[in-house]
């Protein structure tokens, strides 16, 4: 019998993907993505249980290519970017906290649903004063709404794109504040024109749960004096160019002399 807070696949995704069971209702097994940002349902008999000795989704692999980078000890100091990150799952959100914290970048993490987040962004800009946010959590795209340019298409995209719009009143300057936003199946489109510098989803795919920190590590680390490498940038995420797309700009990091 599976239960709650079981690791699983799914047989009819040719078991692609890790999934942990959060609740069963009804015979019906709501499954939250481990790595990927992703909802889902299914029956018990399409679940396999996950033998993880498995590595099905290269995550070794991954998380072992975007260790965060050492600075360099030599006479100069460094003044990485603050970042403000606002989630709406806690489990990624502590995650992506570690990942910051692994780089010793100053990040201020804060739960909030996406539907919420307009209304309590400018506060938190104020309260923070971050070089940084990531605006991020969960999405999706559901065809039967309609086309992918309908933004009603989609689960929290445009919660995206009001949080976004509320952040560029309050900082206008792409390279003041840089805007990272969206979750898997975002409407990469529309949160680039609301002001973001990094959206998700231009092929409207899944991201992983590491994908806006990665992103946001990537921007706090960059020099402010020079353009970022974008697709360099772009090619560290987990899907690439599928998942994550953005704008060039500069970084956030001052450095001085001497130590």
């Amino acid at each position: 019998m599976l239960k709650v807070g079981d690791y699983v696949t799914r047989n009819s995704y040719h078991n692609d993907m890790v999934f942990k069971i959060i609740k069963i209702e009804e015979d019906i097994y709501y499954l939250k993505g481990v790595n990927v940002r992703l909802y889902a349902d299914s029956e018990e008999e399409d679940l396999q249980i996950y033998n993880k000795e498995e590595d099905i989704e290269m995550e070794e692999t991954f998380l072992e290519r975007i260790k965060p980078e050492n600075l360099e000890r030599n006479d100069y100091f460094y003044l990485p970017g603050k970042i403000l990150h606002i989630d709406g799952d806690n489990e990624y959100l502590s995650r992506c906290l570690k990942y910051y914290e692994e780089a010793n970048i100053w990040a201020a993490g804060i739960l909030e649903k996406e539907s919420n987040v307009s209304c309590r962004i400018r506060e938190l800009l104020e309260e923070y004063n971050p070089n940084i946010v990531v605006i991020t959590g969960h999405d999706a795209y559901y065809r039967k709404r309609g086309q992918m340019d309908d933004i009603t298409s989609y689960k929290n995209s445009a919660y995206y794109v009001e949080a976004i719009k509320e952040a560029r009143k309050f900082e206008k300057s792409h390279e003041k504040l840089v805007i990272i936003a969206g979750g898997c199946q975002s409407d990469y489109e529309e949160l680039i024109k609301a002001g973001a510098n990094f959206a998700s989803s231009p092929k409207r795919v899944n991201i992983h749960a590491l994908d806006p920190a990665i992103i946001a590590s990537k921007m706090s680390l960059a020099d402010a004096t020079k353009e970022i490498d974008l697709k360099g940038i772009l090619d560290d995420t987990k899907y690439g160019k599928d998942g994550m797309g953005g704008i060039i700009t500069k970084g956030t990091m001052y450095v001085g002399y001497p130590r």
